[in-house]
C-alpha cells in the first residue's frame, strides 16, 4: 500500500489533527503471493475485467469539501475526488469518509474494452443539484444518465457551477446492479441531507453486484428533491463468463492466510477451549440417531461415517462422550492442538475474496447477564450447548491482495470492521503484524477489542455480558490453518463438513424457569424483560456446522 500525503489543509490553527488527515498504512507489507498462471484475469493484477468493462481501484484522493461538525464521534466527514486517475480510465463517482478514522478506501474507475465503440460508458446529459453546504464551498450533484444508462456515483464540486460532462461517466444499464445504502457517512438534520456508503443489494457467492466505492447523497430540501428527481444510484455488475477469474488460487490463498490469519485472544477465565475436529472425534464424540434404540456410534477420526447432506432434519446429532471423565475432558477442548478451517468464496461479483476462518469449540459455556447495578448474574444452563462453531471473515481485495475488512461473528449476527480500525499484533514469528480478535468468555463471540459488550437494552440497564480480555492466545496461522472449501477451485472437502445436522443435542429448558431460579430476587417485570432478551440473543437454530450457516453462500449477517 502506498503512503499518501495528507489530503486536508483546512483544519484551523490550534486544533487537534483529524484522524483522516493521515492515510492508513498497514502494519505489514502486502503479502508476496505466487504469480497466477491464469490466462483469463488473475489475482492481484491491479485490474479486473467485468466482461468488457475493465475496472481498477484508485486509493488516492484530492479533497473537495470537508466539515468538522456532526457525524461519527462528532468529527464530521470529508468528500474527495479520485486523483490521479489512470490514463484511459473514467471516474464513475466520488468518495466520502467520516473523519474519525485514517483515510482508507477506494473507488473504481472504468474503461470500455468491449470493442463496441465506447458503448458501455457515456457522459451524463445533465446534473441535478442534490445539496449545497451552508458555507457555499461544497455542492453535491447527481448525474442525469442518458437513456439506457445509470449513474453509479455522486460528484462533489467546490464551485456552484455544474460539473463538466467529462467529470464522470454513466454505465450501460446491463452492466449495473441494484444497490442499497450501507453505513452513514454524515448527515445534517437542518435540511435533511445525508450521505451513505453503498453496496450491492444482493450479495452472495453467485451474485454479480460489484461495490464501486462511491456514495449516495440525498436531501429533502434541494432542487433535485423538489423536481422529483430520483437519487437512486446503481452498483456495477460483473458480466464476465468467468467472474471468479480474479480469485486467488490455492497457493495464493495460503500466502494470504500467512499474512492475515488473526491472533485470537481467549478470556483469562475461559475454561472451554477450541480443538481440532479430529481431536473431538478421537476423544469420544458420539453420533445419535433419532428413534434408534441402539448404542450411539463413535465418530471416525476423519468423520467418514457421518451421514452426508440431507439438511438439518433432526435425524442425527452429535454429543460428548457418555463417560463422565471423558465428557469433562472433551468439554475443555485442546488449545495446544486446535486447528482452524477456512472457506474461500467470491463476493461482490468476484472482486473480493472472503476467507471465513472457522473455529470449533466442543462446548459453549453458560451465559451471564448485567441488570442495573448488578454487574454479573449467572443464568444457569442458559447458553450451554455442545458443538460451538464460530468464525471471523477476512475480506481481501482481488485487485491488490490488500486486507479491506474483517467480520466478527457475534452469536446470531456480527459486525464488519475496516482494516484501518483493527488491532494488530506481531506474533514474533517473522510474519509481521496480523489482526487480532477477542473471543468472549464462555460464549466465544468475537469482538475487535478487549472490554465488555452488553447485548440488549442499555436504556433499561439489561444486557447479556460478552467479556473479552487477553488470556491464552490462539495463533490461527502457524500451521493451524487449513483451507477446507473453495468451490471455485474444486477443493475436496473433508467428510465432516458434509454433516449438516447439529453438532450437539438440542437442549430443552424453560427459559423463564431458569431465569426465575438464577435471578429470583429481581422484580418480576425485570425477569420477564431478561427472558425476552435471552430469546432474542441466545436462542437460535442449534449448534449446526459451518455449511448450515447463512453466510456459507451469502454475505455475512450484520447486527
Amino acid at each position: 500500500m502506498r503512503r499518501s500525503r495528507s489530503c486536508l489543509s483546512c483544519v484551523p490553527m490550534g486544533t487537534a489533527a483529524l484522524p483522516i488527515e493521515n492515510h492508513f498504512v498497514a502494519p505489514a507489507a502486502l503479502p508476496s503471493v505466487p504469480a497466477s498462471d491464469s490466462e483469463d484475469g488473475g489475482f492481484g493484477k491491479g485490474s479486473i475485467d467485468l466482461g468488457g468493462l475493465e475496472v481498477r481501484q484508485v486509493t488516492t484522493f484530492a479533497k473537495v469539501w470537508s466539515t468538522t461538525q456532526g457525524g461519527q464521534d462528532g468529527l464530521g466527514a470529508t468528500f474527495f475526488k479520485p486523483s490521479p486517475v489512470p490514463a484511459g480510465f473514467s471516474v464513475l463517482g466520488h468518495y466520502a469518509q467520516p473523519n474519525n478514522r485514517p483515510l482508507f478506501g477506494h473507488v473504481l474507475v472504468g474503461r470500455d474494452t468491449s470493442g463496441a465503440g465506447g458503448a458501455l460508458l457515456a457522459a451524463p446529459v445533465d446534473y441535478a443539484l442534490v445539496w449545497s453546504s451552508p458555507d457555499g464551498a461544497g455542492h453535491f450533484w447527481l448525474p442525469t444518465a442518458p437513456e439506457g444508462y445509470k449513474a453509479v456515483g455522486v460528484v462533489v464540486t467546490a464551485a456552484a457551477d455544474k460539473p463538466s460532462p467529462d467529470e464522470v461517466r454513466c454505465v450501460r444499464a446491463d452492466f449495473t446492479d441494484a444497490c442499497e445504502a450501507e453505513d452513514s457517512v454524515w448527515s445534517s438534520d437542518k435540511d435533511g441531507f445525508s450521505a451513505s456508503t453503498l453496496r450491492p443489494a444482493v450479495r452472495g457467492i453467485e451474485a454479480r453486484g460489484v461495490h464501486a466505492g462511491t456514495f449516495l447523497a440525498q436531501s429533502s430540501a434541494t432542487p433535485a428533491a423538489a423536481a422529483g428527481v430520483s437519487t437512486t444510484l446503481a452498483c456495477l455488475k460483473n458480466n464476465s463468463a468467468s467472474y471468479t477469474s480474479s480469485m486467488p488460487d490455492l497457493a495464493q490463498l495460503n500466502s494470504l492466510l500467512a499474512a492475515y490469519a488473526p491472533h485470537v485472544y481467549l478470556h483469562p477465565n475461559e475454561p472451554y477451549f477450541p480443538s481440532s475436529v479430529a481431536w473431538f472425534f478421537e476423544n469420544g464424540a458420539l453420533m445419535y440417531q433419532k428413534g434408534s434404540s441402539q448404542t450411539p456410534t463413535p465418530v471416525a477420526a476423519d468423520g467418514s461415517n457421518l451421514p452426508q447432506g440431507g439438511g438439518n432434519d433432526g435425524g442425527y446429532w452429535l454429543d460428548l462422550p457418555a463417560d463422565g471423565n471423558q465428557r469433562e475432558k472433551a468439554k475443555r477442548g485442546d488449545l495446544a492442538g486446535a486447528k482452524v478451517y477456512v472457506q474461500a468464496k467470491p463476493m461482490l461479483g468476484g472482486t473480493v475474496a472472503d476467507l471465513a476462518v472457522w473455529i470449533f469449540y466442543p462446548f459453549n459455556g453458560p451465559a451471564r447477564a448485567k441488570v442495573g447495578l448488578i454487574p454479573s448474574i449467572p443464568l444457569g444452563e442458559i447458553g450451554e450447548h455442545v458443538g460451538d462453531w464460530e468464525h471471523v471473515t477476512l475480506r481481501v481485495s482481488n485487485f491488490s491482495g490488500e486486507l479491506l475488512r474483517m467480520y466478527f461473528s457475534q452469536h446470531s449476527a456480527g459486525t464488519w470492521v475496516d482494516a484501518s480500525r483493527l488491532e494488530y499484533l506481531d506474533g514474533g514469528d517473522g510474519g509481521g503484524s496480523r489482526p487480532v480478535a477477542y473471543a468472549s468468555l464462555h460464549g466465544h463471540a468475537f469482538y475487535p477489542n478487549a472490554g465488555t459488550v452488553l447485548q440488549g437494552n442499555s436504556g433499561l440497564g439489561i444486557g447479556i455480558r460478552n467479556d473479552c480480555a487477553r488470556g491464552s492466545r490462539l495463533d490461527t496461522g502457524a500451521g493451524r490453518c487449513e483451507v477446507v472449501s473453495a468451490e471455485y477451485l474444486g477443493v475436496k472437502e473433508p467428510a465432516w463438513l458434509g454433516f449438516e445436522r447439529e453438532w450437539g443435542p438440542r437442549d430443552e429448558y424453560d427459559i423463564g424457569r431458569e431465569i426465575n431460579r438464577a435471578a429470583r430476587l429481581l422484580p418480576r417485570s425485570v425477569r420477564e424483560r431478561l427472558a425476552k432478551l435471552v430469546e432474542k440473543v441466545l436462542v437460535g437454530e442449534g449448534p449446526t456446522g459451518p455449511k448450515m450457516h447463512g453466510n456459507w453462500r451469502n454475505d455475512e449477517r450484520e447486527a
